[in-house]
């Protein structure tokens, strides 16, 4: 390669780890324990990341009543972990009766959240099949925020969550998904030099990904419009007949950007409810982060699980 454009590429790719760095994959901290949700760790990397249990979940003594039958699995997202994602939503949800569990997934060398979705897929898969053992639940429901929705999308599909021709087996009845990364994201412009670096024959796919999973993590470029990895798991339908899907989005989502690339295409069979904050709360402004603890996405989570609530609880806008 002549030498311009290897300064060429050296420049952009700099360009694409900052600003993806700069979109939410944090840097490890030391921490001296390893929460019961984090599964399928290589060691040292479970000991030097942070992410303790979020205040009601992970209990697991917990029995489902016949009110919530069904235990409730928190899916974070990209560079989060579950102590950072769901101190807000997690003792709301045990306030109301539910056994609520959460995880940390896709560890790299920098943070949870950043490795391949698809090794993540399979963490969450052994995670689901251990609270479905311990509580004696035949179904979950999940609640994914960002990545954590296309985890849980592609467990689903690809990692043994749902079971199309029988849904009565299937280990997951419902997603709620926060924001998810359902057709991709420009993160703001980084896509246009990711698109860059590929038209100008510097990078291939494969290239990106390497430079990716070196950098801020492979997470982060599979969630980037166009990529490979959203293709196939797009592809043949985004939705799978039996599971009953929630989307959740905010017009002003400055993460997962435009906004509505969040919401599902249903399939044929498919129950799904895209929503916007706004719909029920007109003039809302929540950001991708604050969907986390926004109360008034909270009220949306409430009521998608249970649709009794949304009749007895005043949304609060």
């Amino acid at each position: 390669m002549p030498r311009s454009l290897r300064r060429v590429a050296g420049t952009l790719t700099a360009a694409v780890a900052v600003a993806l760095g700069s979109l939410g994959v944090g840097t490890a901290t030391a921490t001296a324990d390893t929460p019961a949700g984090s599964v399928g760790l290589p060691s040292p990397i479970a000991d030097v990341l942070p992410g303790a249990d979020p205040a009601g979940a992970n209990d697991w003594s917990c029995t489902p009543g016949p009110r919530h039958p069904r235990p409730v699995v928190l899916v974070h997202g990209t560079g989060m972990s579950m102590s950072m994602s769901w101190n807000a939503l997690a003792p709301a949800l045990r306030q109301e009766g539910y056994c609520v569990f959460a995880l940390n997934y896709g560890a790299s060398t920098r943070s949870w959240g950043t490795g391949d979705i698809r090794t993540s897929a399979r963490e969450l898969a052994t995670f689901v099949d251990t609270v479905r053992f311990r509580t004696g639940a035949a179904q979950v429901d999940l609640v994914g925020h960002s990545q954590g929705g296309t985890v849980a999308r592609q467990y689903l599909r690809f990692a043994g969550g749902a079971n199309a021709s029988d849904p009565g087996r299937s280990a997951v009845r419902n997603v709620v998904m926060l924001g998810p990364t359902t057709h991709g994201t420009t993160f703001n412009g980084t896509q246009q030099w990711v698109d860059m670096l590929t038209s100008l024959r510097i990078t291939d796919e494969a290239t990106n990904e390497r430079i990716a999973a070196a950098t801020v993590g492979l997470a982060s470029y599979q969630q980037l419009t166009g990529s490979r990895f959203l293709a196939e798991l797009n592809a043949g339908g985004e939705t799978i007949p039996g599971i009953g899907y929630t989307v959740i989005a905010s017009q002003n989502d400055d993460i997962v950007t435009p906004p509505a690339g969040a919401f599902l295409v249903p399939g044929p069979g498919a129950a799904v409810r895209n929503e916007w904050v706004q719909d029920t709360c007109p003039g809302a402004v929540v950001k991708h982060v604050g969907l986390l603890d926004d109360p008034r996405s909270i009220y949306l989570v409430q009521s998608a699980l249970d649709p009794a609530y949304r009749t007895r609880t005043l949304a609060p806008c």
